[in-house]
């Protein structure tokens, strides 16, 4: 989209204001890489427009490109100029913690992009032992219900068929509740509190669960009518 415009903000704007084009950034600044891992982040993108965004981004210098050493397919990575619009989504998100939370329809509650993010919250060397299984419980959803997260030397991994094994912790509650917790909208304690949230599991992980998985980044954003 062409402003017709020699000011800075139209400038950047023709390059940053097309849809989805903040949320891939969003993406490669918290370590996606490859195109699964973007899909995951962005459920509702195309594959076309993901692929015509990406090479836009890369064309316009703040994306690079390079081929996976032995497969097929690529990864991104952000340049420098790239990765100058940290603090700016930062700042994005700020502001939408103070003015825009409260207002997630039902359509919102994107479940894979919860689990994308307790994934990536979860600190692997602050849980004890050689491994650790954690399923989450949806008691609102029909389909895709259960989630475990693996958590082991090897790495961390999601999954939504029973791996056979011995769950550690149990997160038993609904979507809304879950997000809202992560959010930094609710807290763990009044969750179980309130019987929104019922945890299973030994009182060393369940006891203080932001100790081994942090909540968002925005969590301790005040909405604008608290401050």
């Amino acid at each position: 989209m062409a402003y017709l415009q020699f000011c800075p903000v139209a400038k950047a704007s023709e390059l940053l204001c097309e849809k989805w084009t903040f949320l891939i950034i969003r993406e490669l600044l918290v370590g996606g890489k490859r195109f699964n891992d973007f899909q995951r982040g962005l459920a509702a993108i195309s594959p076309t427009v993901l692929t015509k965004r990406l090479n836009e981004l890369t064309d316009n210098g703040l994306v690079i490109r390079k081929k996976i050493q032995g497969q097929r397919g690529y990864e991104y990575f952000l340049t420098e100029q790239g990765k100058e619009l940290a603090p700016i989504i930062q700042q994005i998100g700020e502001w939408g913690m103070r003015w825009t939370r409260g207002q997630i329809d039902d359509s919102e509650l994107d479940i894979e992009l919860l689990m994308l993010y307790l994934e990536r919250s979860i600190d692997a060397e602050r849980l004890p032992g050689g491994g650790t299984t954690i399923c989450f419980n949806f008691s609102d959803r029909q389909q895709l219900s259960k989630w475990w997260i693996m958590v082991s030397d090897a790495g961390i991994d999601v999954c939504t068929v029973d791996p056979g094994k011995e769950v550690d912790i149990w997160f038993n509650t609904d979507l809304r509740t879950m997000i809202e917790i992560w959010m930094g909208d609710m807290s763990y304690k009044a969750a179980v509190r309130d019987k929104k949230l019922q945890l299973i599991g030994p009182a060393a992980l369940t006891g203080n669960i932001t100790s081994w998985m942090a909540n968002s980044t925005f969590a301790d954003i005040p909405p604008a009518n608290e401050i």
